[in-house]
């Protein structure tokens, strides 16, 4: 079976089967089995005096939740039937909202509406805050427990209770389940010889997707392109490597991980076959960008290949793996850590562009309704057209620099 590497907040980033147990070399096992001794002490008293009868695999699965819940929010333990839920999600489609969530300051948060769907069309936002699923608090809830209960048969609805900055109060949005299908790429033609190409989500089929419209861009005469990674939460690292490659030389590093334990520690460099390595081209990022469109992001502004206009992104830079557990629950654990080419960790930290261009603060046209037209909103966004002023620049430094936007180097804030 193909390993899928995911690190968007809700998607399973690698399935891995470990036998035996890994310690640390650091680890003093006899400090460990004095500890334990505590637990089954503890363990022993809650099950001979507790008000209640509780089995003892609920006390188990509790104590390692908690034990869980203490390292960071992406670490949780997956109980039979969440594991079994809890499949890779990279096929375009599956039932639900369209939303990507993750715990930020222990409180249930929006990384990003995937366009097109259902929370999309609600007008939930990247940075929101749920509080009240169906009327239950999210306080202490983790995240695949708030995934478990915003899923459901599509037709079905669910009421999210949101609290926005620069709102007085929270608002409820009731909205009604669908079954996902989601289309990875977006491509327009913005004139002059400049494609745009919107990029919703890193799925198996978005490198391919995304080929065929630079194929079909490249046909129609692209001298430029905009590449539009605003408000994509992430997806299979795999998918945004081959992205990535797209744009570099073969053989330039696009992205490295580093854990603790030694198959956690990888390298990933472009192989192309076919790929645009001059392409003048300007990536657009905000705060709803995340995981796999920051590597895309930090890997192109690393090397100088795009420049990058927009808002600071998220900043999800752990990777997950999923450990499957002998009676088929299975542990969703922090393993690593990736960094840029040039050795940054974007992980709470995001990648800052190199042109900063806000959007409007105006609640009356943050809160707008997408257009029906595609073209004439994008003729509307500040941050499009900012971007193609920028491959106007860079046209007038590749007329003075032979060899193209490679020469142009780019340097991170």
């Amino acid at each position: 079976m193909k390993k899928a590497f995911v690190i968007s907040a809700l998607l399973v980033v690698l399935t891995l089967s470990l036998g035996g147990s890994v310690a640390s070399k650091g680890t003093d096992g006899g400090a460990t089995y004095e500890q334990l001794r505590l637990f089954t002490e503890v363990l022993s008293i809650v099950q001979n005096q507790y008000v209640d009868e509780v089995p003892p695999k609920d006390l188990i699965y509790s104590a390692i939740k908690g034990t869980l819940r203490g390292l960071d929010p992406h670490s949780s333990f997956l109980d039979p039937d969440s594991y079994r839920e809890m499949q890779v999600e990279t096929s375009g489609s599956f039932g639900g909202l369209g939303i990507e969530i993750t715990l930020r300051d222990d409180v249930l948060t929006v990384v990003s509406p995937i366009e097109g769907t259902p929370a999309y069309r609600a007008g939930l936002q990247t940075g929101d805050r749920i509080v009240k699923i169906d009327g239950l608090s999210t306080k202490d809830m983790q995240l695949v427990d708030a995934v478990k209960r915003m899923r459901g048969k599509p037709g079905t609805k669910v009421t999210i209770t949101v609290v926005r900055e620069g709102w007085t109060e929270p608002r409820d949005f009731e909205i009604t389940r669908e079954q996902i299908r989601v289309q990875s790429v977006r491509a327009h033609d913005l004139g002059g010889g400049i494609a745009y190409l919107k990029l919703r989500q890193f799925q198996e089929q978005s490198p391919g997707d995304v080929a065929a419209a630079l194929e079909k861009a490249s046909k129609a005469g692209m001298k430029a392109l905009v590449l539009d990674l605003r408000n994509n939460p992430g997806g299979l690292l795999t998918a945004a490597v081959e992205v990535t490659e797209e744009f570099t030389d073969d053989g330039k590093l696009v992205v490295y991980t580093e854990g603790r334990v030694r198959n956690q520690n990888m390298r990933f460099s472009a192989h192309a076959k076919k790929s645009y390595p001059n392409l003048p081209m300007v990536v657009l990022v905000n705060q709803g960008s995340a995981s796999a469109s920051e590597i895309v992001a930090g890997a192109l502004q690393d090397w100088g290949r795009a420049i990058v206009v927009g808002t600071q992104t998220f900043g999800k830079g752990s990777v997950q793996t999923i450990i499957p557990l002998s009676d088929g629950s299975g542990l969703r654990l922090t393993t690593a850590k990736y960094y840029t080419p040039k050795g940054r960790s974007i992980h709470g930290k995001g990648i800052t562009p190199d042109i900063v261009v806000e959007m409007p603060k105006d609640p009356a046209t943050r809160d707008r309704q997408p257009s029906l037209d595609p073209l004439a909103e994008l003729r509307k966004d500040i941050q499009v057209q900012r971007a193609i002023d920028v491959i106007k620049t860079m046209r007038i430094l590749e007329q003075q620099r032979p060899g193209g936007i490679s020469k142009v180097e780019v340097r991170p804030q």
